[in-house]
């Protein structure tokens, strides 16, 4: 595995360096040698926080994490990983996809630990989506309680998402064909 470690508000000692790639080496044997992990620490407001992001197969696997001390954050982040793989193996499964990212024995090896993880979508709704500026879809969401609101932008026909970020300001998710 390729580790980019970046920081930012932060050195990146030796020390913490090798925190990471030992925690987050503990992957290894779900993905292959060429794998890049991007890994980004920060300190923002006394809180130590770090970012992982691993490209594989068109999807991104990502956590964030936050705590009082960065060995927690990072602990945290590699538990949550692990987990979000553990889905992505059943889905790789179901799929029957060969997924080159992935060591093959962690897509053969057993899969009972992973159905327990099985999505399972519950509910499906269906609405009408009429076109509007991006501000009135926060305003719109904001009406609703809500905290993401699905609509066609006046601007690009397309559908777009807006949603509220932790620190109270929008985003918006505009979609990118591949």
């Amino acid at each position: 595995m390729n580790f980019i470690i970046s920081g930012r508000n932060i050195d990146i000692t030796p020390g913490l360096r090798q925190a990471v790639e030992q925690k987050l080496g503990k992957l290894e044997k779900y993905f292959t040698p060429e794998t890049d992990i991007i890994v980004t620490l920060s300190v923002e407001k006394g809180r130590q926080k770090i970012e992982v992001t691993i490209p594989v197969k068109g999807n991104i696997i990502r956590s964030e994490q936050e705590s009082s001390d960065m060995y927690v954050s990072i602990d945290l982040v590699e538990e949550i990983i692990e987990r979000q793989l553990r889905k992505y193996k059943t889905k790789l499964i179901a799929k029957q996809q060969g997924g080159h990212d992935f060591r093959q024995e962690f897509i053969e090896s057993d899969t009972s630990a992973a159905e327990s993880d099985e999505i399972e979508i519950v509910r499906t709704k269906r609405f009408g989506i009429k076109p509007m500026f991006p501000e009135d879809a926060c305003i719109q969401m904001e009406l609703l309680g809500h905290n993401f609101y699905v609509f066609s932008n006046a601007e690009t026909d397309e559908v777009n998402v807006v949603y509220k970020r932790k620190n109270g300001t929008y985003g918006l998710i505009e979609p990118e064909f591949q």
